[in-house]
């Protein structure tokens, strides 16, 4: 006589996997991820694979009401560590100057829409553009032969 499953009240299996707690199922699996990478048999992600999966993932976590609204700042520490992880590893994209001002107005578009822009006091504006007029001609670096010589000021 073949055994009956056992039923829980929601017509599922009480046995197996999916019946484990999310902590127990979690902790499974890290245990097969941590073999399978030992073994070299572990899955690695193309950089656009990786992409596909947080659109995926960030997705289904706003569409739930459980993703996390990062700040600006935890938002800057986040891309600052990647910058630097990339960099690193020598997988750093290295943007145009067109791809950086396009980039640049689409987060500014974004964070006006958003309301959580930065606006600057003329003072603040004067100085980042000095800043980026000082980068853009080289005024980082002192010329041969000397600070300032040979160019007129």
């Amino acid at each position: 006589m073949p055994r009956q499953r056992e039923e829980t009240g929601q017509g599922k299996s009480a046995r197996g996997f999916a019946s484990m707690d999310e902590e127990k199922q979690r902790a499974i699996a890290s245990k097969g991820g941590h073999a399978s990478h030992e073994k070299g048999t572990a899955h690695e992600f193309t950089p656009e694979e990786a992409r596909e999966a947080g659109r995926k993932g960030g997705q289904v976590a706003h569409e739930r009401g459980t993703a996390h609204e990062f700040t600006s700042e935890e938002a800057r520490e986040a891309g600052r560590k990647g910058g630097q992880v990339a960099h690193q590893k020598g997988t750093a994209h290295e943007f145009t100057s067109e791809e950086a001002r396009e980039a640049g107005r689409k987060g500014g578009k974004a964070a006006h829409e958003k309301g959580t822009a930065h606006e600057f006091t003329s003072e603040e504006a004067r100085e980042a553009g000095r800043k980026g007029g000082k980068a853009s001609h080289g005024g980082g670096r002192e010329e041969e032969g000397g600070e300032g010589e040979g160019r007129a000021h």
